[in-house]
């Protein structure tokens, strides 16, 4: 059953409102805003409907519609990547998280999830880039492609509220070109959901003025980078570079054309496997120690199958007192039952 999600609207600093949204338990990953979502929109859609069950299952699972986007606020105000990553650092404040987190970068939302891990290293536990880039379309070394862009923008202007599609349906053509007559329609409504022409094309250009390369020689965090191989939006060529320019990334390139993975394709599959062998990965190096002694002990019993009675017995403490350890080291662990905890255990060669 998909978990529930809690949305909540946050002001920042200039007044803008935000709109963010919690799902899921677990350990706390957090998505940067990128192009295109509504938070309720989303939630049923037969294009992120996947991605939102996925990472609610898994992790608890924190996002937010960008200033000029979705539920949030459609006046954008300043866009640069300073305003972007000042929002990132809003949500995760307003969101209350004491432990690290990770952070999950698709498209420009890498940009924002890169500048906050330098800024704060200490908060970051890891990082998931997929589909990002380091430059934005002005900024790289193709002057047909940027030609091709401001014509872009400048349809977005001109055409975004149009009653007739055609505009819409090239433009989110570009984004799923392996999917289905349903999920382009999804696509093209969701144009006009999300906020109208004139700030279309001000995110569409303030995204093109993007260059963080300096930045990337100065990520501490544990990075893994995926990259569709044949992404028609943001060419691969810039996920080698985060790899490249990021200390010790890991690169996954994903056989597609689609800038956001469709639930039908192996691609999507093979995201979802690399993305929890790396956390889990980075977890277990850290995970059991975050435990206390008493919480070991009962990870120990629980993993032998003893029940809450034996354990109480077996430890002389109360029933309650071990329905909070187990609590507690479920939390610790990103599980949500004694069963989970018990593979976690097992597969990770949990010793007491």
């Amino acid at each position: 059953m998909q978990a529930r999600q809690r949305i909540h609207y946050v002001r920042s600093a200039d007044g803008t409102r935000l709109a963010w949204a919690r799902a899921g338990t677990g350990q706390p990953l957090v998505k940067a805003a990128n192009w295109l979502t509504h938070l309720e929109y989303d939630w049923t859609s037969p294009v992120w409907r996947h991605w939102i069950q996925f990472l609610s299952a898994h992790f608890q699972f924190i996002r937010y519609d960008e200033r000029g986007c979705g539920m949030s606020e459609w006046r954008a105000g300043t866009l640069t990547i300073r305003e972007w990553t000042a929002d990132l650092e809003l949500i995760v404040a307003t969101a209350q998280i004491d432990s690290p987190i990770t952070l999950l970068g698709i498209s420009q939302g890498a940009a924002a999830c890169i500048q906050y891990a330098v800024l704060h290293p200490e908060r970051v536990a890891r990082m998931v880039l997929y589909g990002g880039y380091a430059q934005g379309a002005y900024r790289r070394d193709n002057v047909t492609a940027a030609r091709a862009y401001r014509a872009m923008v400048e349809l977005a202007r001109a055409s975004w509220g149009a009653s007739n599609p055609t505009f819409r349906q090239v433009f989110t053509s570009r984004f799923i070109p392996e999917g289905t007559p349903e999920q382009l329609q999804w696509f093209n409504e969701l144009c006009a959901k999300c906020t109208v022409g004139e700030v279309a094309g001000e995110l569409l250009e303030a995204r093109a003025e993007i260059d963080i390369r300096e930045l990337l020689p100065r990520v501490r965090t544990p990075t893994l980078v995926l990259h569709a191989r044949n992404d028609e939006v943001v060419p691969i060529s810039e996920g080698r570079r985060l790899a490249t320019d990021i200390e010790g990334a890991e690169f996954v390139e994903l056989d597609s054309r689609n800038h956001v993975l469709l639930e039908h394709e192996p691609a999507w599959a093979r995201f979802q496997e690399e993305v929890l062998a790396f956390v889990n990965g980075e977890l277990t190096a850290d995970a059991f120690s975050a435990l206390s002694h008493r919480e070991r002990e009962v990870l120990a019993l629980i993993a032998h199958g003893l029940s809450n009675a034996r354990i109480a017995e077996q430890l002389q403490i109360g029933d309650k007192t071990v329905r909070n350890h187990a609590s507690n080291l479920f939390d610790k662990l990103g599980v949500r039952s004694r069963a989970e905890a018990i593979v976690f255990a097992r597969e990770h060669g949990f010793r007491r």
